[in-house]
């Protein structure tokens, strides 16, 4: 199967989910004995069968060692997490996300990539890649995508989104893009698949400069992501973490309420609109 197609990932994991189900039967174990012995919920076991959640390396070679499989689940989970649509460095981060019971995103420059349009996206990847290949663009457009789908999953995360009033401000994509970005965020935060705000500029300097993710697990310690341009960083240290929560609740604590939020992203939104009908 092409790496280059989300589809194909999907495919391939879905493969992972009917494989697993078929070695687990064939082993006479429901799913709750597989989980027992591998350290997670035999709902959990159950999400990786339908391929809704994915599984995280260290489980895929457990999985493999209980039902004594020859290493086949940790090649696979190798393989689709070795996607080169990620940066190195966001790879991890990707595959946590889909397991993780809830996110909190801050984000000072763009749209958090879970509430991002394609077009909105593909505006971002032509910035930092000029020279790039449809092929190549397309990618890395579907896989930010593919990760969004998360939030429309019947076992999505609990997810909490603060920005910057400059994410309303930039026109990134031209102003059509820009308030059609706009529009879509503030559906997802009525449709209460996020509980959005806005970190206004009267605030003043934010808790923390560039982006930062802390996500929750049912079954693991929480971690946080922090990112730049260029790198990122994922934090398991109980005190890092510990500190990152702080930031992200002095974030909350200065932001305008959910409400008075999309009120102002609304607004910026037909700011873009008008901009974009005189153009």
């Amino acid at each position: 199967m092409a790496k280059g197609s989300s589809g194909s990932y999907q495919a391939i994991w879905e493969f992972f989910g009917a494989e697993l189900r078929r070695h687990r039967e064939d082993a006479g174990m429901s799913q709750v004995e597989l989980g027992a012995r591998a350290f997670v919920s035999g709902t959990y076991i159950g999400q990786f069968e339908a391929a809704i959640r994915k599984p995280q390396l260290d489980i895929a070679t457990r999985i493999d060692e209980i039902l004594q499989t020859d290493g086949i689940f940790e090649r696979l989970c190798r393989k689709l997490i070795d996607d080169p649509r990620y940066a190195d460095y966001f790879a991890k981060a990707a595959e946590l996300e889909r397991l993780a019971a809830k996110i909190c995103d801050w984000e000072d420059s763009v749209i958090p990539g879970l509430l991002q349009t394609p077009a909105y996206a593909r505006a971002l990847v032509l910035a930092t890649h000029p020279f790039a290949t449809d092929e190549f663009v397309d990618d890395r457009v579907g896989a930010r995508v593919e990760r969004s789908q998360i939030l429309n999953d019947a076992t999505r995360p609990e997810y909490w989104a603060i920005v910057h009033e400059s994410v309303l401000r930039i026109p990134v994509g031209g102003p059509q893009v820009a308030a059609e970005a706009l529009e879509h965020m503030a559906a997802m935060a009525r449709e209460r698949k996020v509980l959005l705000q806005v970190f206004p500029f009267s605030a003043g300097a934010p808790a923390n400069n560039g982006s930062l993710r802390l996500m929750e697990f049912e079954d693991a310690p929480p971690t946080a992501y922090t990112e730049t341009s260029f790198s990122g960083s994922l934090l398991d240290d109980p005190a890092v973490v510990k500190r990152a929560n702080r930031a992200y609740d002095l974030l909350g604590v200065a932001a305008l309420s959910p409400e008075a939020s999309l009120a102002l992203i609304q607004s910026a939104a037909e700011d873009f609109r008008r901009c974009a009908s005189t153009t």
